[in-house]
């Protein structure tokens, strides 16, 4: 580090005034700079560079799609809007990707079905569809992310479920899709909490309808726990703790702030945050079982379609949940005299009750989150963990 810094102040200092020369130099780990390098004259202007916004996205996949043939129906301002918390090399890698499956299927042209299924596989990985699943894992995993997806649609105003899965993709079983309507820089209260209700359809609905609980849902822990931890030290949205933060945690945590942190308070305030990061765990997790319950038909329809077809898109999965569950409605060639629901006992747990402080606004992360739950093993692509 020291040889790289004095080189550097070497050469920077063979420039005069007059040379008319700009030294540009990116990093992810501005923390570890030397304050050499910062002072006025050498580099002291600083500029972030965030993520692409939905106007930026489209005008970098209008370059990279210029020598790409591309059919009617595909609609770059549709796929901007669908890529929220994409880079500009992920837009590049993810029409490559659809180039190569549209030249796998004998097309001529790319259609928006081969965007969409790129898409997917840039985020996640390619589908092991070789992989043979059990009755056992199908009806485990189904149930699993219906009830990721019902609990979405019927808690969240900003974001949609995009796809439903119980085909097995990297490490994960299968996985609920689901991305933002429109672009955010920050999160409210409600927001928040509707994402930890999310998190937790999974395990609430392996409780509810099949009586046991796996270790898929580690991945949906781990980020519930993690909104609900940020939620009372960094957002200050604790009914006990309000509008306080702890510690002096940096957000992104590549940049190696987090790395030799002492604790700044005390271990009764670290006892009572812990108690308020399980209150709203609890809380949230019987407010998502009860929603299971009420939408008992929506989950049983849901998990049946996936079940028989293993994914389910968006399109889909609205006309689902818009006819109750119905699914002679919604496909009457396939499920005409059918009966789709369960024989699966449901019965009403006792509610808990929380009353949260007023919806405040929270900065956070403009990005996607598509949560990969599996039966045995799991992984995450981004999240607000």
């Amino acid at each position: 580090r020291e040889q790289t810094l004095n080189q550097l102040l070497v050469e920077m200092d063979g420039f005069g005034s007059h040379e008319g020369i700009i030294v540009i130099a990116a990093t992810n780990r501005p923390d570890i700079l030397d304050p050499a390098l910062l002072r006025p004259g050498r580099f002291d202007r600083r500029i972030m560079v965030n993520m692409p916004d939905a106007d930026e996205r489209e005008a970098i996949l209008k370059i990279h799609a210029r020598k790409k043939p591309l059919a009617k129906d595909v609609s770059l301002h549709e796929v901007a809007l669908s890529t929220v918390g994409f880079t500009g090399a992920d837009l590049e890698n993810l029409l490559n990707e659809a180039a190569l499956m549209t030249a796998r299927h004998n097309k001529k042209e790319i259609t928006m079905q081969e965007i969409t299924d790129a898409t997917f596989r840039v985020q996640m990985g390619p589908q092991k569809n070789s992989k043979k699943l059990s009755d056992k894992v199908k009806k485990l995993t189904a149930y699993h992310e219906a009830g990721h997806a019902v609990v979405l649609r019927a808690t969240s105003e900003f974001e949609k479920v995009d796809r439903v899965t119980i085909v097995p993709v990297g490490r994960a079983g299968g996985f609920t899709a689901y991305k933002p309507i429109e672009d955010t820089d920050f999160y409210t209260e409600k927001m928040l909490l509707d994402t930890i209700k999310m998190s937790l359809g999974g395990r609430a609905a392996e409780e509810v309808f099949l009586g046991e609980v796996s270790t898929g849902a580690s991945s949906d822990l781990q980020q519930c726990n993690n909104i609900a931890k940020d939620m009372i030290k960094r957002y200050g949205l604790s009914k006990k703790f309000r509008n306080l933060v702890f510690g002096d945690e940096n957000e992104e945590v590549f940049l190696g702030y987090s790395m030799g942190q002492v604790q700044s308070y005390s271990d009764q305030t670290a006892a009572a945050i812990d108690e308020e990061i399980k209150q709203i765990i609890d809380t949230c997790y019987e407010d998502t079982k009860r929603i299971l319950i009420e939408k008992k038909n929506i989950v049983e329809g849901l998990a049946t379609r996936l079940i028989d077809k293993l994914t389910v898109d968006g399109p889909d999965f609205e006309k689902i949940y818009e006819a109750n569950g119905d699914l002679s409605a919604v496909y009457p060639q396939d499920y005409s005299g059918i009966d789709t629901t369960s024989s699966v006992d449901v019965e009403k747990t006792e509610e808990t009750t929380y009353v949260a402080p007023a919806p405040a606004p929270a900065p956070g992360p403009s990005e996607s989150v598509s949560e990969t739950p599996a039966d045995n093993d799991d992984s995450i692509e981004h999240g607000p963990t």
